[in-house]
């Protein structure tokens, strides 16, 4: 069953960790603020006292153009406009370009206990930089039962039933040079309109084979065979054969499965011994890769078929 979605907080202190932001202050809240929204603010209006629709749960920065404007400002101005900043549950405060920390900067955090950061890096870079940080760390998640390769490129989720054949397959794509990402649970995140794959930690690396058990292949195919995190490119998806089903057999349809609302092309295969699974596989990337490009092997052949039926008519056509 699929687990259902989740989205969780990101923490203030492994931001600023990840981030490399240096601490002036440490909020009282340092340990244990989560920060719920993705967005970033640089609070120009809030420094003429503007606060109407301000959004005191965003991470606030300031700029060149900012500090440029309070310097013009006497002592006793710039300290009540931090104490009106600071008295906002703001998550913290980071000053960009490595610019001096101002003493009424400094004072006011210190008064109302809240974090004060610095990075070297320019206004708009680290507000990328942390956007980006932030919409992947609270990126819509789900776990699927399944194995994740990396094919030629492109990511491929292997999913089926329990026994189907899922991790035996991967050993054999393995064993033709391909990737590993996860096996078993397959962690899925969500990132604008893009599906990404890794594996929980606990399990990384690992292989399960009925029979034979764990197998970690890092240590038995090399640090080439694993990746920690992928794209999700096609969903391939093993079912047992079952005599009398339709499966289509030129290739024309093109399904689709939504996962975390993201439309991924799905190709089912049937398993019966005597398959090469890992060659379907590999073949199954390829295509999709093909049509990604704009071409489409089976419509190709409908194409040239029509054209012979067509040019055949017309030849019996002038005998008659």
């Amino acid at each position: 069953m699929e687990e259902k979605v989740r989205i969780t907080p990101a923490k203030l202190k492994q931001l600023v960790e990840d981030c490399n932001l240096e601490i002036i202050n440490r909020g009282t809240d340092f340990d244990t603020r989560e920060i719920n929204i993705s967005d970033v603010n640089r609070p120009a209006l809030q420094l003429v006292g503007f606060y109407d629709n301000f959004d005191e749960t965003r991470l606030q920065i300031l700029g060149r153009a900012e500090t440029t404007y309070l310097e013009s400002m006497d002592h006793e101005r710039r300290r009540k406009v931090f104490n009106d900043l600071f008295r906002c549950e703001i998550p913290a405060l980071i000053i960009a370009r490595g610019i001096e920390i101002m003493p009424e900067i400094l004072e006011s955090a210190e008064k109302h206990g809240r974090t004060l950061l610095r990075s070297p890096m320019p206004t708009v870079e680290i507000s990328s930089r942390i956007i980006d940080y932030l919409n992947r760390a609270m990126a819509p998640k789900i776990t699927r039962h399944g194995v994740l390769m990396n094919i030629y490129g492109q990511g491929v989720l292997i999913l089926g039933e329990s026994g189907i054949g899922k991790s035996e397959t991967a050993i054999e794509l393995l064993k033709r040079g391909h990737r590993l990402v996860a096996d078993d649970a397959v962690d899925i995140r969500r990132i604008s309109i893009e599906l990404y794959g890794s594996a929980p930690e606990i399990i990384r690396h690992f292989i399960e084979i009925r029979g034979i058990g764990l197998i970690d292949v890092r240590q038995l195919f090399g640090m080439g065979s694993v990746m920690f995190e992928t794209d999700i490119d096609l969903v391939i998806r093993l079912e047992q054969w079952v005599e009398g089903k339709f499966y289509d057999r030129l290739g024309l349809g093109e399904e689709k499965i939504d996962i975390l609302g993201v439309q991924l092309p799905i190709v089912t295969v049937p398993v019966r011994p005597g398959r090469n699974l890992a060659g379907i596989v590999e073949i199954a990337t390829m295509k999709n890769r093909q049509m990604a490009f704009g071409y489409n092997s089976a419509r190709d052949f409908i194409e040239q078929f029509d054209r012979r039926v067509d040019a055949l008519s017309n030849s019996n056509k002038d005998r008659k």
